[in-house]
């Protein structure tokens, strides 16, 4: 009887069903039980089962009910009749894979075999070949009585096939729910669920633009795992795929809601990605105004007592520019408390975890575009407002980044156009003097000189060897390409190296590195702009690792340095990020 209680698909029909166990003769010495069309199934009072079996007769009872055998017009005892519905149960069963049949093994092979499954054709199928002694065999009420009784008339009668339709689609809905493994397994009740489970599957139903990334993470709710990492409410870990909540925290059920879609904006708006290089932690104070502010104007659950960053002055602005303004008084922000707590970041990098988990590359690529195809789904469901900010974020961040060193070609096109040919009527070479009356193209000699720039190379000793080969060899090969003939190249540690004009072919093959001290590039600099053979307007390409001081001038100017480091000032030139 549990094993029955526990299916989804037989519950209703065993919710208005009554089994009775009795010696009164009703069901046959050599049978198992009989079922009225009332719904009393009875079932033999001494005979001795296997617990699998009995759910098999079990459940064939209300399958007779559920498929309305009593509604048919045959007589009470009609032999095809009764054979052609225990056969359909039989059918039914063996696909679904419940209980155990009890009866010979002959008779279920051959309702496998025949390709049959509704009573009807059974019936048509029987009254045509006659009914075997195998299929007489597999009657639960054994093989010389039926298993379907009738009632007197007059008796309410129960729809049971809409029972039966409730069950099929309880079942199918909890199929689903295994499928997303929001349950370990169809059978058995619903488990009572946490309530941050229950703000995750609402996220994932009813919110489809964090719906995605909802899907992808798994839950941690452990007070000591909490305790041991220093998280007071939340945190996140994109790299491990896992949302840790405390359950100290006792927060109410719209509180976690809000607190879930927090972490999940920190993932999708690729926070920990775009820090590059800050402190780690005002960065993610910062993201936390911004997300903050757009989950109150989008009316996601309620707001946490605790480690809520809120500011009206810092609403419309983005997270850099909010640290920008942070940098100017650090020491009040380091003292505000994140959803971690104070002190803490939510965004949990490998470290802080003391775990890490390979292939985090095709991660990015799906963070990036699970929020952009959440986007689609929430404007085509019209799903309610979202702040102009975040849209704006979602498409620039769905757009695929540019590569450093294809940002880098694009500053040498704009600083170095193609050379336009000029013809000339002036004396020609020996080797041309043959065809003097064709003017030949030249390039101009005034163009030619203005075509160098000036290359700042951080050789101090944090300088990683294949930072600097990737970047001399980019820009060796570009500046070849650009017909830059010369490059002015000066070496800075703790004091600066002019090396005057290199070829360009020479910059990543001959060149030998001085220094490898310390860090001051702006001597280098200044050495370049005091140089009287170096173009006014000639740009300056500044490679560094970022640990270095602060440096200022007002040419045209770029810095090429690795992904992830931050120079210790806001600098207003591009930067190219080697990766």
């Amino acid at each position: 009887m549990h094993i029955v209680e526990e299916h989804p698909l037989f519950r209703p029909l065993l919710d208005h069903a009554r089994v009775w166990r009795t010696d009164d003769g009703i069901v046959p010495n050599d049978g198992w039980a009989v079922v009225f069309a009332d719904g009393r199934i009875f079932v033999h009072p001494t005979r001795r089962q296997t617990p699998a079996e009995w759910a098999y007769v079990v459940a064939s009872s209300l399958l007779h009910l559920g498929f309305g055998h009593f509604s048919n017009d045959r007589p009470y005892g009609d032999v095809p009749w009764n054979a052609a519905c225990s056969a359909s149960v039989a059918r039914f069963l063996r696909d679904l894979k419940f209980g155990k049949a009890p009866f010979n093994e002959r008779g279920s092979q051959l309702v496998a075999e025949l390709p049959l499954r509704d009573e009807r054709r059974w019936f048509a199928w029987f009254e045509q070949e006659g009914v075997s002694e195998a299929f007489v065999d597999i009657s639960i009420a054994g093989p010389t009585s039926t298993s379907l009784r009738p009632i007197a008339p007059g008796r309410a009668e129960i729809d049971w096939p809409r029972l039966l339709a409730d069950g099929v689609r309880e079942s199918a809905r909890l199929a689903v729910e295994v499928a997303s493994g929001v349950r370990p397994e169809l059978s058995g009740r619903r488990s009572a669920r946490s309530r941050v489970e229950l703000a995750r599957e609402w996220i994932m139903s009813c919110y489809p633009l964090l719906g995605g990334l909802a899907s992808h993470f798994s839950l941690i709710e452990d007070a000591d795992i909490c305790r041991r990492l220093d998280i007071g409410i939340a945190a996140v870990s994109e790299t491990l795929e896992e949302i840790y909540v405390n359950p100290a925290a006792a927060l109410s059920d719209s509180e976690i809601i809000f607190v879930y879609a927090h972490e999940l904006l920190h993932v999708g708006l690729r926070h920990g990605d775009r820090c590059e290089g800050r402190n780690a932690y005002l960065w993610n104070v910062a993201c936390d105004f911004v997300i903050n502010q757009w989950l109150l104007e989008m009316r996601v659950g309620t707001p946490p007592d605790r480690g809520l960053l809120l500011d009206d002055e810092l609403a419309g602005l983005s997270a850099e520019e909010i640290y920008d303004r942070m940098t100017g008084d650090m020491r009040t922000y380091r003292k505000l408390a994140t959803l971690a707590g104070r002190a803490a970041g939510d965004i949990l990098d490998d470290r802080t975890i003391g775990r890490r988990r390979d292939g985090f590359t095709g991660l990015e690529e799906f963070y990036r575009s699970a929020l952009a195809r959440g986007y689609d789904l929430h404007r085509e469901q019209d799903r309610g407002y979202l702040p102009a900010g975040l849209v704006e974020e979602i498409r620039s961040l769905a757009q695929p980044p540019i590569d450093w060193d294809v940002a880098l070609a694009q500053w040498f096109d704009e600083r170095f156009p193609p050379l336009e040919k000029h013809r000339t009527f002036a004396r020609l070479s020996r080797r041309q003097s043959s065809t003097p009356e064709i003017p030949r193209p030249r390039w101009s000699s005034v163009e030619l000189e203005r075509r160098t720039f000036g290359i700042v190379l951080d050789t101090s000793g944090s300088m990683d060897r294949e930072l600097l080969g990737k970047a001399l060899g980019a820009v060796a090969s570009y500046a070849a390409a650009r017909d830059v003939t010369a490059v002015r190249l000066v070496f800075c540690d703790a004091r600066a190296y002019d090396e005057g004009y290199v070829p360009v072919e020479d910059i990543a093959t001959r060149v030998r590195i001085k220094g490898r001290g310390g860090t001051v590039l702006q001597p280098g600099i200044d050495t370049l702009e005091r140089a009287r053979d170096f173009p006014a307007n000639g740009p300056i390409l500044m490679i560094t690792d970022g640990y270095c001081d602060t440096f200022a001038t007002r040419r045209d100017h770029a810095i090429l340095m690795p992904a992830g480091a931050r120079l210790p000032f806001t600098p207003r030139a591009p930067i190219f990020r080697v990766r």
